[in-house]
């Protein structure tokens, strides 16, 4: 079991998601902030802002590419809008403590004259139609974040959104937007500068929950389903390397729940890979020198969203030290032998064992036997634990089955 506040649970989902955005990180951020005002606006309870901003900070939380990414930014509306709407509800209704926030994600792109769903009460869909509001002002604004001349243009989108009212937006949410965005301050909320106090103050009002280490297992799911879903590529990339770490560790003598938490912080691994383009992920042709510089940030940025949630601070550390080697010359923190832990040794093989096991834009699937001979020769060369690659050996099917779920005949 363990304690655990669940705003920092949504947060850090929340920032995995940012990072799709690679450019712009706090549309998640200023979506709940304006569904807050404005559920103040309309009277409502500390409870519900509350839910509220959990709901924007989690409303795209179905989007890993950046080609989506920018469709949600720039438009709208799109043919296939509500796609990533649905991937989203699938990931959060089985997670209890977030389930309740479910079908607000599933229908936060339908338009107000539309939600009749039969499962729908007539309040979950004023709240989903809030958060779409709210997105479709932020999509509206982005354009004048950057140069500060977002209150030169406040008027045209309150004008845009109070077009689209009774057809697209509820007409008392609309009310209730064009009275909270009278104010200056309104719009000032959204500021870079101002957010992160916002975010703070809401802390404050957030909750903690006991969860099992079977509910932890399923949070870190949804952040793998969100990473592995960037690229056809990578498809059941963090799956496989959860799989083969807990085998691994199972026979490195590691036992109870800390086998589980190895489990857990496999899951988590390529969190900070959601920032890398798709173009750079997906390229076929050798990275460049800047393309290897930008993909050396991701182990730092999983580092960086993990460590955020109290009593996460050994799962962050396993997590982000993946591509550490033996040497003392790998990323980000160029640790040396004696500080990288077992379980960080034991993810490093697991990710390169899998990735190699795995179809990618410039090669096929590697199979077992040179995925063991490739070993080797990063084993002579210090980079990953001797004793790992011996274990591989000894278990070479075992550990291709676990990687990719299949045997490699």
């Amino acid at each position: 079991m363990m304690n655990i506040d669940i705003r920092q649970v949504v947060l850090t989902i929340g920032s995995a998601v940012d990072l799709v955005g690679v450019d712009d990180v706090l549309h998640g951020r200023r979506v709940a902030i304006m569904a807050v005002e404005c559920a103040r606006r309309l009277g409502w309870d500390e409870e519900t802002q509350s839910l509220l901003f959990d709901a924007g900070i989690l409303h795209d939380c179905g989007v890993s590419s950046t080609r989506v990414h920018q469709n949600l930014v720039n438009e709208l509306d799109w043919e296939g809008s509500r796609e990533h709407c649905d991937k989203g509800y699938g990931l959060l209704k089985d997670f209890a403590p977030l389930a309740h926030i479910a079908p607000i994600v599933r229908y936060h792109h339908t338009h107000w004259e539309d939600l009749t769903a039969p499962e729908l009460t007539p309040l979950t869909a004023r709240f989903a139609n809030l958060i779409y509001l709210v997105d479709r002002v932020d999509v509206n604004a982005a354009a004048h974040y950057a140069d500060d001349s977002l209150l030169l243009h406040a008027g045209e989108i309150r004008d845009l959104i109070d077009r689209h009212r009774g057809a697209f937006f509820a007409p008392d949410l609309v009310d209730a937007f064009l009275d909270a965005s009278r104010s200056e301050a309104f719009w000032l909320l959204l500021d870079a500068d101002f957010i992160p106090q916002f975010v703070a103050d809401m802390g404050c009002i957030s909750r903690k929950l006991t969860i099992s280490l079977e509910e932890l297992k399923r949070f870190a799911l949804i952040i793998a389903d969100i990473v592995d879903a960037k690229s056809h590529f990578t498809t059941e990339h963090s799956l496989g390397v959860a799989r083969l770490s807990r085998v691994l560790a199972g026979m490195a003598g590691v036992t109870g729940e800390r086998l589980d938490l190895v489990e857990v912080a496999a899951l988590f691994h390529d969190i900070g890979k959601l920032q890398i383009p798709d173009e750079v992920l997906e390229s076929p042709a050798k990275l460049t020198v800047a393309d290897r510089a930008l993909m050396k940030r991701h182990s730092f940025a999983t580092h960086q969203i993990l460590r955020r949630i109290g009593g996460f601070e050994e799962l962050a550390r396993w997590a982000s030290e993946h591509h550490e080697t033996l040497r003392g010359d790998g990323y980000p923190f160029h640790l040396p032998d004696a500080e990288i832990a077992l379980e960080s040794r034991i993810i490093k093989v697991a990710d390169i064992f899998q990735a190699l096991a795995q179809n990618r834009p410039y090669r096929g699937p590697v199979p077992a036997r040179e995925i063991l001979t490739l070993l080797r020769s990063m084993e002579k060369e210090n980079e990953v634990d001797p004793a790992l690659v011996d274990l591989v050996a000894a278990h070479l099917d075992e550990c291709y089955e676990a990687a990719v779920g299949s045997a490699s005949g």
